[in-house]
């Protein structure tokens, strides 16, 4: 059987599956989950476009991780077959851990576990049935492989990663102004002292990604509609949660059942195998099936939630330089006790929050800039641009949501 297959991205163009192992991998049922994942969880609420999958971003990621190594191949670094197979299987791995919405849903359906932890137990659950095949791209993909810059290029401020999904989310959502010079960038990478450094020549293109990124996180990933549709998801599924657990027989899959009913830690995957399978069952599909038959639940809040979402009638929000004030959230209290919404079940109805956004974070994962006198400087030393100095400073908003018009059934 012919493995090594030739896909048709819409982004790249031809991109080709370059090992036997890799199409397998590829053919995992772990893997093929992920075309069930949105990339972009909510976006489509604003972008009408942007139905993408996690499944799309791995192979987009996964060809230029190989666009990397062929450039750092033909700059005289040695890097054997092996480790270009594995650097590759860790970027195509690195995000089968994502639940349902992707990042929406992290820290509610579970608590306290982060995708990239779920990752590694995939991967590690995989290489056993492979019989080690992976150990080398799990290593890469920890950050324990001797030599550094592998990691880097799986999971850095320059990784892969990022290069694919800014390429690829710009892509879909149709925002321009997100465009990063992928391939100039890869092409000005090289490896000092097991280091990833760019050269000098390549600085107005690291420039031009930082300020895309963080027009990109302003824009698309915290869009105030996103965030709205976002936080209604979340109360929606704290709900059910509440429901369930106080005994109420909700329709759900058996798997979104088992989460809403139990509350699973990371410990608690790791001692049982069972459990990973459990959440390997788990997609989009899953909570969309489940929103449409609550909907029509008996029970006023979660059915109000599900219907608004649905239907994109969704909570308003205002955005602040401040966490809400008190006398703010008190006439919001009132806005809601006015139209009918019990004191006990505001807090599903008004919600309070906060992003951050930091195109670029200082410290010990630099950008590195490899100068023309072979010297190696933080990206912001090295920029003549004082933006590239500001990016690296975390903006924070406060934000809350609410329902501007609530019709509780009595």
């Amino acid at each position: 059987m012919n493995k090594r297959k030739i896909l048709n991205d819409p982004v790249y163009g031809f991109i080709t599956i370059p090992s036997e192992l890799l199409f397998d991998l590829v053919e995992h049922p772990y893997f093929q989950r992920l075309r069930r994942i949105r990339q972009l969880g909510m976006a489509d609420l604003v972008y009408p476009g942007a139905l993408h999958t996690r499944f799309h971003h791995a192979l987009g990621a996964m060809h230029l991780m190989g666009q990397a190594l062929k450039s750092l191949q033909e700059k005289g670094h040695l890097i054997w077959e092996p480790e270009c197979e594995a650097a590759q299987i860790a970027i195509l791995l690195h995000d089968i851990g994502h639940g349902p919405f992707s990042h929406v849903l992290e820290n509610t359906l579970l608590s306290g576990v982060p995708h990239e932890q779920l990752s590694l137990l995939f991967m590690k659950d995989m290489n056993r049935a492979m019989n080690g095949r992976l150990d080398m791209a799990i290593q890469m993909f920890q950050g324990t492989y001797p030599r550094h810059f592998f990691h880097q290029l799986v999971s850095s401020q320059l990784d892969m990663d990022r290069m694919d999904y800014l390429n690829r989310d710009c892509f879909y959502t149709g925002v321009a102004e997100g465009t990063i010079g992928a391939n100039r960038i890869i092409k000005m990478l090289d490896i000092h002292k097991d280091e990833l450094v760019v050269e000098e020549k390549g600085l107005l293109s690291i420039e031009n990604f930082l300020n895309a990124r963080r027009l990109m996180y302003w824009q698309v990933y915290l869009h105030k509609t996103s965030l709205c549709a976002e936080a209604m998801l979340t109360q929606i599924i704290r709900r059910a949660r509440d429901l369930s657990e106080a005994g109420a027989d909700l329709y759900a899959s058996s798997d979104l059942g088992f989460f809403l009913r139990n509350r699973s830690a990371l410990d608690d995957f790791k001692k049982d195998a069972d459990l990973l399978q459990t959440f390997a069952r788990l997609d989009d599909y899953d909570i969309w099936s489940a929103l449409k038959a609550w909907a029509r639940y008996p029970d006023p809040v979660l059915s109000t939630l599900c219907q608004g979402l649905l239907n994109r009638h969704l909570f308003k929000i205002q955005f602040l330089d401040s966490p809400p004030s008190s006398e703010l959230l008190e006439v919001l209290h009132r806005q809601l006790a006015a139209q009918g919404v019990p004191q006990d079940l505001i807090s599903y109805f008004l919600v309070e929050g906060q992003t951050t956004n930091s195109a670029y974070v200082t410290g010990e994962d630099q950008i590195k800039v490899k100068m023309k006198n072979n010297t190696i400087v933080d990206i912001v030393e090295a920029s003549e641009l004082p933006t590239i100095q500001a990016l690296s400073k975390i903006v924070r908003k406060y934000y809350v949501c609410w329902a501007k018009t609530v019709s509780l059934p009595a």
